[in-house]
C-alpha cells in the first residue's frame, strides 16, 4: 500500500509541478506489460474498495494538525534509511542534513512529531533508497514491473526496498509484535500517503487517456527526478 501511494503520489505530484520536462522513456522496456496491465488493474479495484475508502475516512474523522503529527513521525524514522544511502553516495552535505534533521525531529519535534527542521532551522529535506543507491553506481532500473498491492517496482527498486530494511535500526530492535508493527507501519504509512494525494490522483486519472501508461510514466519519471537530486537531466539535451 504505502509503495502504491508513493508511486502515484509522489510521481503525480512531480508531474503536476511542472518538474517532467525531460524526453519520457516509459514506454520503452515494459515488456512484461500485459501481466503488468493485470496487476494495476487488481490495484485500481483493491484501491477503490479498501485504500481509497480508508484513506477519505482518515481525512474526515482525523484533524489536519494530527494527521501532520502522523506525517512527521514516519518522515522521521525514515530518516536513518536516508542516512544510510546519503553515505553511500558520497553525499557528505546531504547525510549531515539528514543527521541533523533527524536528531532535531527525535528530541525538540517529540520523537518526530514535529518537523523543528524544517520550521524553526529551515533545514532542506529530501529522502534516499537503496534504489537510487543503486542507480548513482551505475546499476540499470531492469523490466518495468508492478506487483499485486506493492505496485510498481522493477528489479533494482525491489533490490533496494530488501536492503533498506538492514538500514532501518526498527529491524533490529527487539519488538514482542515485531510482524505487527512492521505491517500496521507500512499500512498507516499507505493510508497517509494516499490520503495527502487524493484529489491528484482523481485528477490524473480523470485526464488520462490511458491511465497505466500515465502512472508507468509518472513512477519513471518520478524515480529519475530522485536519482539526479532534482538536478536537470543532461543526458537528453537536443544537439545544437
Amino acid at each position: 500500500m504505502r509503495a502504491i501511494a508513493k508511486a502515484f503520489g509522489a510521481g503525480a505530484a512531480l508531474l503536476l509541478a511542472g518538474c517532467a520536462t525531460a524526453p519520457d522513456p516509459s514506454g520503452a522496456n515494459d515488456p512484461y506489460e500485459s501481466f503488468n496491465r493485470d496487476m494495476f488493474n487488481f490495484n485500481r479495484r483493491v484501491d477503490r474498495a479498501v485504500i481509497k475508502p480508508v484513506a477519505e475516512a482518515y481525512v474526515d474523522a482525523v484533524p489536519d494538525v494530527a494527521r501532520d503529527s502522523v506525517h512527521n513521525f514516519f518522515v522521521n524514522l525514515d530518516l536513518p534509511i536516508t542516512f544510510a544511502n546519503d553515505v553511500l553516495q558520497g553525499e557528505v552535505e546531504r547525510s549531515g542534513e539528514t543527521a541533523l534533521r533527524f536528531t532535531l525531529n527525535s528530541t525538540l519535534g517529540v520523537g518526530g512529531l514535529f518537523d523543528v527542521a524544517t520550521t524553526n532551522f529551515k533545514l532542506p529535506f529530501h529522502t534516499e533508497d537503496f534504489g537510487q543507491t543503486l542507480a548513482v553506481w551505475g546499476v540499470e532500473e531492469g523490466p518495468y514491473l508492478v506487483f499485486p498491492i506493492v505496485g510498481p517496482n522493477p528489479p533494482r527498486d525491489a533490490v533496494g526496498h530488501v536492503v533498506d530494511i538492514a538500514f532501518d535500526p526498527m529491524t533490529y530492535i527487539d519488538i514482542r509484535e515485531q510482524f505487527l508493527w512492521s505491517a500496521g507501519r507500512s499500512v498507516l504509512e499507505g493510508v497517509d500517503l494516499r490520503a495527502r494525494n487524493l484529489e491528484t490522483l482523481e485528477s490524473i486519472e480523470r485526464q488520462s487517456i490511458d491511465f497505466y501508461a500515465s502512472v508507468r510514466s509518472l513512477y519513471r519519471q518520478n524515480r529519475n527526478n530522485e536519482i539526479r537530486n532534482g538536478q536537470p537531466d543532461v543526458t537528453n539535451l537536443p544537439n545544437l
